[in-house]
């Protein structure tokens, strides 16, 4: 379908508005603004849709009926949203989250916090979930579900329970109450009155999640021992029976929810022949499970939204495949998805009875656009984009590349090729995802786009140790962080130029988090390859950043264990990680370096950056470096992406110039 007339279509619904078509490369600063709409919902009926839309720097939720005014508006503000999720017909709940200074009891002393408000529809009430409990933390640490009883609506949320008295925390700002101890219990939340009980309780010696039912009732409990590292299933919360328990150091097991039937739960774990499984186990006792979708790589599930209940899957597939149990329900959506069947669409959600789905197309000539099908009518128009100024003639051509390791490992990339140049000797940007445990996709990324529309081809390599390629792939990757995990990018960039796509002697990389490591170590590690590099949320000195996380999980966690793995050490003071360090190895960098960093950063901590910028400098090595105040590690904020999309862009347009 032209996205012209997809723009007609959505004016005439009156729910957006959208510039005409342009051939012209849009302003980097385009590719850099927030989506202008995102977290798309349909209520369980169909009848409404909930999501956040772009308003200047600012955002908001909106609700109304597909095609229609909106009927409520909440302005969101600065903080970061980051769930929009309807509880029955009547209720949103928004998630949202800021960067907190944090009292003595925590052992940290900044928390990224979230805070759950509860949207009532009819009226526009807020309630901030916990609000109105003075003994409760006044963010919340998890949803796990909403319920129906008895005519009442609940919602359930991991809160941290506090002892003394006094009031709880105002939003955002330090407790009275104090902190008696660092785990969460469950909380039952009424959401026409705001009002909390507590359903179930955890420990301070395991992790513990649930699993509610559509009634309200905890029909499912894992338990995560930290310093054993032992995962256990029970069918309640009285501990009294054990479904599943497994030996897990580093995490891989979890409880999703429940199965196909009211009786059964959904568990994830490793399998002996070395995939992923999905498994189904009853609840009335221990047994050997259903393995489901024995024979699909998945990169999710999908739950019915009134009653729980397993129906469906997402497929690894390019492009991914959405399968549905019921093949009542399999064939309203593809009666729904067919007339986009050559696009790239994606099922982003349904009513409960699939009779009304939202689809996401992007691909060639579509940055991004949102569409309300209705399959019993027969109807279907678009209402929104991702990015409405990144018209047809804008978006670059993206496509899978097959290439092969020095070692021989299959490896796949993503290539993104500037619009209007032969794709022959192109400059190139080598763009390697953060995790690691991730991928690339094909679709429409903002970053890789903005390069490509200046001239650059974009290579995004999926390197040994990334997500979505089974197990053995992902445990390729363990003690290769910075060995074999490099290389493989860089056997990427070789072949690409062995087929005259790309010019290797014309190259930077740029990454973010662990892509952020990759391009510092792509100038230290190894040389001779980058004229330039870029580094956003990028770790530089690993000694530090394992003892960063040992402070910050735990010395036994199994988020340690995970990272020391991938390392490739048992102990944070290895003599290897040294020659693994770009910060330890900065006066052999071969490159200028660019370092970009959010100050409220939680997950990689800014001291990574500025250790990277002083050894730089002492070494003498040219280096840049721009702090991005009030950012976190995701780049939530619209004036922090455009910030640093610019100075990448204009960095590696001046070290390597497209022409």
């Amino acid at each position: 379908m032209n996205r012209s007339a997809l723009v007609a279509t959505a004016l005439a619904a009156g729910l957006f508005a959208c510039g005409a078509a342009s051939a012209a490369a849009p302003a980097i600063e385009d590719f850099g603004k927030l989506p202008a709409v995102e977290q798309m919902s349909l209520s369980p009926s169909g009848d409404q849709v909930a999501y956040l839309a772009l308003d200047g720097e600012a955002r908001k939720l909106v609700i109304g009926k597909p095609g229609a005014a909106p009927t409520t508006v909440v302005n969101i503000g600065s903080v970061k949203p980051r769930d929009v999720e309807w509880l029955g017909e009547n209720h949103v709940l928004i998630q949202v989250s800021q960067t907190v200074a944090t009292s003595a009891e925590f052992t940290v002393d900044r928390l990224e916090t979230l805070q759950s408000t509860i949207v009532d529809v009819a009226t526009g009430k807020l309630t901030n979930v916990f609000s109105l409990e003075p003994l409760i933390y006044h963010a919340t640490f998890g949803f796990e579900g909403y319920a129906r009883r008895n005519g009442t609506e609940y919602g359930y949320f991991r809160g941290l329970t506090l002892g003394g008295s006094g009031n709880g925390l105002v939003d955002f700002t330090r407790q009275t109450a104090f902190i008696q101890h660092g785990y969460t219990d469950l909380y039952e939340v009424d959401l026409a009155t705001g009002h909390a009980q507590k359903v179930a309780g955890g420990s301070e010696k395991r992790d513990t999640r649930w699993v509610v039912s559509a009634e309200g009732a905890v029909v499912g409990q894992s338990d995560y021992l930290t310093r054993e590292g032992r995962w256990s299933v029970f069918p309640d919360t009285s501990h009294s029976q054990t479904l599943l328990e497994a030996k897990d150091p580093t995490g891989d097991f979890y409880l999703m929810g429940q199965g196909r039937t009211p009786g059964s739960l959904l568990v994830h774990e490793p399998l002996e022949d070395g995939d992923w499984a999905f498994v189904e186990i009853r609840r009335d006792g221990p047994s050997e499970g259903v393995r489901l979708f024995p024979d699909k790589s998945l990169r999710d599930v999908i739950y019915d939204p009134l009653t729980h209940l397993l129906v469906g899957s997402v497929s690894n597939e390019e492009p991914p495949r959405t399968e549905l149990i019921d093949p009542v329900l399999q064939a309203k959506l593809d009666k729904a998805m067919h007339p986009f069947r050559a696009e790239r669409v994606a099922l982003i959600s349904a009513s409960a009875g699939y009779d009304r789905v939202i689809l996401h197309t992007d691909g060639a000539g579509d940055s991004g656009t949102y569409f309300y099908v209705d399959v019993g009518a027969r109807k279907a128009f678009a209402v929104g984009w991702d990015y409405p100024t990144v018209m047809e003639g804008a978006v670059a051509a993206v496509s899978l590349v097959d290439y092969k390791a020095a070692d021989g490992l299959d490896l796949q990339g993503v290539l993104t090729l500037p619009p209007g140049r032969e794709a022959k000797n192109l400059p190139v940007v080598v763009l390697p995802h953060g995790g690691p445990e991730a991928r690339d996709y094909l679709g429409f990324d903002y970053l890789a786009q903005a390069f490509a529309s200046r001239g650059y081809a974009v290579f995004q390599p999926n390197f040994r140790g990334s997500g979505g390629y089974g197990k053995a792939f992902r445990d390729a990757g363990f003690g290769q962080w910075g060995r074999k995990m490099q290389t493989d990018i860089s056997d990427g960039l070789a072949a690409l130029a062995r087929q005259g796509v790309v010019d290797a002697k014309r190259a930077c990389i740029v990454g973010a988090s662990y892509g952020g490591y990759a391009a510092l170590a792509g100038v230290t590690v190894q040389h001779g390859l980058y004229r330039c590099a870029v580094s956003y949320a990028g770790l530089s000195d690993l000694t530090a950043m394992l003892a960063w996380e040992a402070n910050q999980a735990g010395e036994v966690s199994p988020e340690l264990r995970y990272w020391r793995k991938y390392m490739g050490v048992t102990s944070d003071d290895n003599a290897a990680l040294r020659g693994l360090s770009p910060a330890k190895l900065a006066d052999q960098a071969d490159a200028p370096i660019l370092l970009l960093h959010g100050k409220d950063d939680t997950t990689v901590p800014l001291v990574q950056s500025q250790l990277m910028r002083d050894a730089l400098k002492k070494a003498g090595k040219p280096v840049d470096m721009i702090v991005l105040p009030g950012e976190d590690h995701y780049l939530s904020r619209q004036a922090s992406r455009i910030q640093m999309i610019t100075a990448a862009v204009a960095f590696v347009m001046k070290l390597n110039p497209p022409d």
